[in-house]
């Protein structure tokens, strides 16, 4: 096929660029040649509108080993052992063919983490959805979910933790970002870079088919009404493969046969060959005849494209070629050398004795298009003046029953419970609370790890937003019992063309790199999906947090139950009384506008710091962070799970019992305490001048305040759980 300006454009590339690829290589590129620039080049693989601002967000501290640039983010967590994790995005494909993208998603985060030679301990996702009402939704929503059950329940691997969330921002673009966490031998790590000349090349795992052509530059584009048409580009994906693939993987890291070892992701054998040719600094020749294909009449413009699944390429030292096929045969995989480094520092392309492609690597790579868009900054939103008036007609009971039935607050067990959240036998806190926990297999140390978003906070002021994330993963990692280590960040947005969207992006990057900052939370690894939008309507700037934290020994894990009748409940940090933005604002005021809640870092990492010490020193019994719908929607949730009430005391607060119950404001905790430690907690909150409520004390069965409250914990439970099964029935 002649190549020209038409042809390039149809591949994703602007008019621009593609006068600057003939310009870089003093020809016009084949039509094989325009396919891996297309690949290199597009947003997915190139963050050419993101690169300059990434650079900005905090990645260095102590405790970690790999920040981004990797496969996944590595930390440490003490006696020789690392977590290696990672979150990333399969949005597009999702929308396309549900069940296929979340499973692709599943395995790609998968393998990422295990080609650092670590072996998956757990996955977690963050899923979002339009409105219930429209037709998409809850066939989106049944897919995306059995397609993640069936890809990590197949593999073995538990999934113990995740978020579901409902807008109509997302009813033309579901977001599906998964994430997994990988254990492994700090001295035993795995690396992307090539390394030595006339090395041998391995590609093993799956064959190469047409499934995913064109998939990380469809992952670049916006879609219109032909989306239909975009099917072939999603992947197909087998977890029973990928499982053989790991432990074959794992089998030959055990020696020093590997010099690096890359999955094959977005773009497939284009990107993995180039990327780690890149990060080496050499050349890389490939033999597509050798390429194990399994359809026929394959091109080598297919070949390097395919996103076919359960695939990597291995860089091995010479004379190891015997014992590595041989581990591979074992595992029934296939196993083919495909070429070989050189010094040549050009990425060469060989078929049917033709060279088809001859590209200097750091065009694809160093010299990919760096954009600095322009951007609209967005001003802080004016709060609101609510009318006080119309309070004096609502029920406490009924505003409570209704936002706990609210699609975003609602138990979402219907979700989690077609996921295997047990298998490995090592989860001790499962989905449902603040944060999944594992323990590290034949040890006293857990890791919690939990995942994060707030669509409507970052709308409305996405500076606010992005801390308010960072945040809010902190506190839950804290809860129970926890020490926050680092982030991993999947940055969802719409087109980075449209100035407000740019300016959505980079000021929610400067409020998660300023929390990040603060709290010593570094981000360790991190993805960036753009142009998540139909037809000019994009979704609203979605970035999800992944965090991490250490627990030393396990027996300190908190959870989030009510566990004994007379027992005293306190609120940890101050209730200003902020409602806009809030599910009561939305749900009962029908008022969507207005600042998100106020994030004061300094109150935040004291009051969560306080929190740990009276964790180490054994003095509380449960603890939740209050975020979503405010303190009474925390405190029913925490009376659910432990099947106990609790008669809250009068309020000695200055605002309005509304504003006390549901403000959404930031930095708080509720915590449960025996009476035996209660003076010991009292002094700690003072000395550290920690704000605290004395918020009631803990019975048998009955949520109470004064006349206005009065419902059992069965009556709660049904409002909270009955929205989703009898969505998803219907």
């Amino acid at each position: 096929m002649k190549v020209n300006e038409k042809v390039a454009i149809d591949h994703g590339l602007k008019k621009d660029e593609f006068k600057k690829i003939c310009v870089l290589l003093k020809r016009v590129p084949n039509i094989t040649e325009l396919a891996i620039f297309s690949a290199m080049w597009n947003e997915h693989c190139s963050y050419k509108s993101s690169r300059k601002h990434l650079k900005n967000l905090h990645t260095k501290g102590k405790k970690v080993i790999q920040g981004p640039g990797e496969n996944a983010g590595i930390i440490d967590i003490d006696d020789g052992d690392a977590i290696v994790f990672k979150i990333e995005s399969h949005n597009h494909p999702s929308f396309i063919e549900p069940y296929q993208g979340a499973a692709t998603g599943v395995g790609g985060i998968m393998r990422d983490v295990f080609t650092m030679g670590a072996r998956p301990i757990a996955n977690l996702n963050s899923i979002h959805f339009g409105s219930p009402q429209h037709k998409k939704t809850k066939n989106l929503l049944r897919g995306v979910v059995k397609g993640i059950g069936g890809y990590g329940n197949c593999i073995g691997v538990p999934t113990i933790a995740g978020q579901t969330c409902f807008d109509e921002s997302y009813n033309g673009n579901i977001l599906v970002n998964a994430m997994t966490l990988g254990l492994v031998n700090k001295n035993k790590i795995f690396y992307s870079k090539a390394a030595g000349i006339d090395k041998p090349v391995i590609y093993v795992g799956s064959k190469t088919g047409r499934d995913g052509i064109h998939g990380a530059s469809m992952a670049s584009a916006v879609f219109d009404d032909q989306i239909e048409e975009k099917k072939p580009t999603v992947q197909v994906g087998d977890p029973f493969t990928e499982k053989l693939l790991l432990e074959a993987c794992l089998e030959l890291m055990a020696d020093d046969s590997i010099i690096s070892i890359q999955d094959m992701g977005a773009a497939g054998l284009t990107s993995s060959s180039v990327e780690m040719a890149s990060k080496g600094k050499l050349g890389i020749e490939l033999n597509l005849n050798k390429v194990p294909c399994r359809e026929e009449n394959m091109t080598p413009y297919e070949i390097m494209l395919s996103e076919s699944q359960e695939r990597m390429l291995i860089i091995l030292n010479n004379g190891k070629e015997k014992k590595a096929k041989k581990i591979f045969d074992k595992w029934g995989l296939d196993f083919s050398v495909i070429g070989k480094t050189t010094n040549s520092k050009n990425i060469e392309i060989f078929y049917d004795e033709k060279k088809f492609a001859d590209i200097p690597i750091d065009l694809l790579a160093e010299n990919a298009p760096l954009y600095d868009r322009k951007w609209k900054k967005i001003k802080l939103p004016q709060k609101l003046k609510f009318n006080k008036d119309e309070f004096k007609s609502l029920n406490l009971d009924d505003c409570l029953k209704k936002i706990l039935s609210n699609q975003n607050v609602c138990d979402k067990q219907w979700i989690w419970e077609q996921y295997d959240h047990t298998v490995m036998g090592d989860t001790i806190q499962k989905p449902g609370g603040d944060a999944g926990v594992v323990r590290v297999h034949g040890t006293e140390k857990a890791v919690a790890a939990s995942v994060d978003s707030s669509s409507s906070y970052c709308y409305s002021h996405p500076l606010t937003g992005g801390k308010q994330v960072v945040c809010e993963s902190w506190r839950n990692l804290i809860s129970v019992g926890s020490e926050p280590i680092a982030i991993t960040n999947c940055l969802n947005f719409g087109n980075p063309e449209n100035e407000k969207n740019m300016g959505e992006f980079i000021q929610c990057v400067e409020g998660i790199t300023e929390a990040s900052k603060y709290l010593n939370f570094p981000v360790v690894s991190g993805n960036v999906s753009f142009y998540n939008e139909t037809k000019n309507k994009g979704i609203k700037p979605t970035p999800t947090i992944g965090g991490v934290g250490l627990i030393k020994n396990y027996k300190n894990m908190i959870t989030m139950d009510l566990k004994k009748a007379g027992n005293n409940v306190l609120v940890i940090g101050k209730t200003e009384g902020h409602l806009d933005q809030s599910i009561f604002a939305k749900e009962i005021l029908n008022e969507k506008k207005g600042p998100p809640p106020e994030i004061n870092l300094f109150n935040e990492k004291n009051n969560g710091e306080t929190i740990l010490k009276l964790i180490k020193e054994k003095l509380i019994e449960s603890c939740h962070d209050v975020s979503l719908g405010g303190i009474l929607i925390a405190l029913s949730k925490m009376c659910i799970k432990g099947k106990k009430g609790i008669k809250i005391n009068p309020l000695k607060s200055l605002i309005n019992k509304f504003e006390y119950f549901f403000s959404e404001d930031q930095g708080r905790y509720i915590i449960e305490v025996n009476n035996d430690n209660i003076k010991n907690v009292y002094k700690i909150l003072k000395d550290n001048s920690v704000h605290f409520d004395e918020l009631g004390i803990v019975n048998d069965n009955l949520v109470e305040f004064d006349e206005e409250l009065n419902l059992s914990v069965e009556i709660l439970n049904e409002e909270n759980k009955t929205w989703l099964n009898n969505y998803m029935k219907n």
